[in-house]
């Protein structure tokens, strides 16, 4: 996936997770959690829907990775 494709998706999960939330005022590397009020079964859920939306398997060892749009970029434009 590229930077595009794993932005997309971020919004299409949010869409579902905070209908409300809106990513364009969120920092690349701002805390989601705290920027969009994302208690942890949303996260979990944002979690989820990447995973299954992207075809990358994420551990939760990893979690901590993909607090930040950028984290998230990182993780699955591999």
């Amino acid at each position: 996936m590229n930077k595009d494709e794993v932005m997309a998706l971020v919004g299409k999960v949010l869409a579902g997770i905070a209908p409300e939330a809106d990513l364009a005022g969120v920092g690349d590397d701002e805390d989601l959690r705290a920027a969009l009020d994302l208690d942890s079964m949303d996260f979990l859920n944002l979690i989820i829907g990447l995973s299954q939306g992207s075809g990358v398997a994420i551990a939760e060892k990893d979690y901590p990775k993909l607090f930040t749009l950028k984290g998230i970029v990182a993780y699955l434009e591999r």
